[in-house]
C-alpha cells in the first residue's frame, strides 16, 4: 500500500528536534515497519532524516513568501493549490494522512477525489490555540478551511478525549472522530535502566520538553528551589529549548539554585535516553489549565525508560498514570506537592523503582507508535496482515 503524509505547517520542521517533529517521525516510522510505503510531504524539514527514515522519499512543499501578518495567513491558504498538486502528481496513493495545521485542507481533499482513504490526525484546537498564544487575523478564513479538512477526512485521529470533545462541536467532524493518544518507541529506551543504575550522579529531577509557558517549568523551579532547602546534593536537568528559557534561568538565579540547574538545551531524539538515564525523576508540572488536550510525549517517554514520573492530575495524565501505582500525581500548579513527591522519591528506592517498573511494563503493553500505526490503519479499514490483526487484538 502507498501512504502520502502530509505537514503543511511550517511551524512543524518534520526532521528537527521538537516534540512535534518526533511525532511526525514516529508515526511515519511506525507505518513503514507495518509495510506501507511512504511518501512524506512537508512544508518545512531542518536536518537529515534518521537512519532508519533515510529511505522515505520527501516532497519539500513550494516554499512560502517571507511575509508576516495578514499576508502570510494569505499565503498559507493560497499555498493549498500547490499542495494539492504535489499530492495529485506523485499519486494515486492508498492513504492520505495529514497532521493537521491551521491553513491546509487541499491534501486530504486532492487524495478524497482520487479515491484514497483520507484521515486527518489532529493534535490541538489550533484556532483557539493561534488566537490565544500567537496572532490570527481573519478566525473565519482559519475556520472555513479547518472545516474544508474535516469533511474531506474519512477518518479523524483525535491525540485525546480534550481534543475529540472540541471536534465534534463542528458537524463536519461528527461520527469520524476517534481518540488514539500518543505513544513511544519502547525499544529506544530498553538500555536506560542500566545505564541509570550504573551512573554517579546525585539525586536529578528532569523535565523534558519545549520550554513554553503552559508546560509549568517555572513551577518545577519553584518547586526545586524548596526541594534543595531539603536535597542540598540534588539536582535539576531541563532537556529542551524554547521562548522561556530566559526568563527561566532568571528564575533560577532569582531563587538561588542556578549553579544547580541545568539547561540542555534541544537535543536529537537519540540523545534524549541518555539524558533520562541522568534523571531519578521525570516531571510533567504542567498547570491549571482549562480546556487541557495535551497527551504528552514526555510521560511516555519517562515510563518507556522506567523512571518514576511526577506529573499534575489533569487531562489525559489521570487516564495513563495511576497514582501510586504507576507514577504520582499533584495537583496542578502545587509546587509544594511537586516538592513532597520527589522528597518521598529520594527517601525511598524501592517505590522509585516499584514505579519505573510497572510505568515501563504499561507502556509495552498499551502505549507502543506500532500499537498506535495498527489502530489507525484498522480504523481506515485498510488491510492488515494477520499477524498484524493478532497483534492489534
Amino acid at each position: 500500500m502507498k501512504l502520502a503524509y502530509l505537514c503543511a505547517d511550517p511551524g512543524v520542521p518534520v526532521y528537527g528536534t521538537k516534540g512535534c517533529s518526533l511525532h511526525v517521525q514516529e508515526i511515519v516510522r511506525a507505518f513503514d515497519r507495518i509495510g506501507l510505503t511512504g511518501t512524506l510531504f512537508a512544508q518545512r524539514v531542518d536536518g537529515k532524516a534518521p537512519a532508519d527514515l533515510e529511505h522515505i522519499e520527501v516532497v519539500e512543499l513550494p516554499a512560502l513568501p517571507a511575509v508576516g501578518g495578514p499576508a502570510r495567513e494569505r499565503a498559507l491558504q493560497a499555498a493549498n493549490t500547490g499542495i494539492a498538486r504535489q499530492v495529485s502528481g506523485r499519486g494515486p496513493f492508498d492513504i492520505v494522512y495529514e497532521r493537521y495545521s491551521l491553513w491546509s485542507h487541499a491534501g486530504l481533499s486532492a487524495g478524497k477525489v482520487a479515491g484514497a482513504v483520507t484521515v486527518l490526525e489532529v493534535n490541538a484546537p489550533l484556532i483557539e490555540e493561534q488566537a490565544r498564544f500567537r496572532e490570527l487575523h481573519d478566525k473565519k478564513a482559519a475556520l472555513n478551511t479547518s472545516l474544508r479538512a474535516f469533511a474531506a477526512a474519512d477518518v479523524i485521529v483525535a491525540v485525546s478525549d480534550g481534543v475529540a470533545r472540541y471536534l465534534e462541536q463542528f458537524a463536519q467532524a461528527r461520527n469520524k472522530v476517534h481518540v488514539i493518544p500518543n505513544g513511544v518507541d519502547t525499544a529506544r529506551f530498553d538500555h536506560v535502566p542500566a545505564q541509570r543504575e550504573e551512573r554517579g550522579e546525585p539525586f536529578t529531577v528532569g523535565f523534558v520538553g519545549t520550554l513554553k509557558p503552559w508546560h509549568g517549568v517555572d513551577i518545577l523551579i519553584e518547586a526545586f528551589a524548596r526541594l534543595r532547602a531539603k536535597i542540598p546534593e540534588c539536582r535539576l536537568l531541563l532537556v529542551g529549548d524554547g521562548p522561556e528559557r530566559t526568563s527561566l534561568a532568571a528564575q533560577a538565579y532569582s531563587l538561588g539554585v542556578a549553579d544547580a540547574v541545568e539547561f540542555a538545551g534541544a537535543v536529537p531524539a537519540a540523545e534524549i535516553p541518555a539524558l533520562l538515564a541522568r534523571m531519578d525523576v521525570g516531571v510533567a508540572p504542567y498547570p491549571e489549565l482549562r480546556d487541557f488536550y495535551f497527551s504528552p510525549l514526555k510521560v511516555y517517554e519517562y515510563m518507556a525508560s522506567a523512571l518514576p514520573v511526577v506529573a499534575s492530575s489533569i487531562g489525559q495524565i489521570c487516564d495513563v498514570i495511576e497514582d501510586g501505582q504507576d507514577g504520582l500525581l499533584c495537583r496542578p500548579g502545587d509546587a509544594d506537592d511537586i516538592v513532597d513527591a520527589c522528597t518521598r522519591l529520594y527517601h525511598d528506592d524501592r517505590l522509585r523503582n516499584r514505579l519505573g517498573l510497572l510505568a515501563r511494563r504499561k507502556v509495552l503493553a498499551d502505549h507502543t507508535w506500532h500499537s498506535v500505526g495498527l489502530h489507525i490503519l484498522n480504523l481506515a479499514s485498510l488491510p492488515i496482515s494477520g499477524s498484524e490483526k493478532v497483534a492489534l487484538q
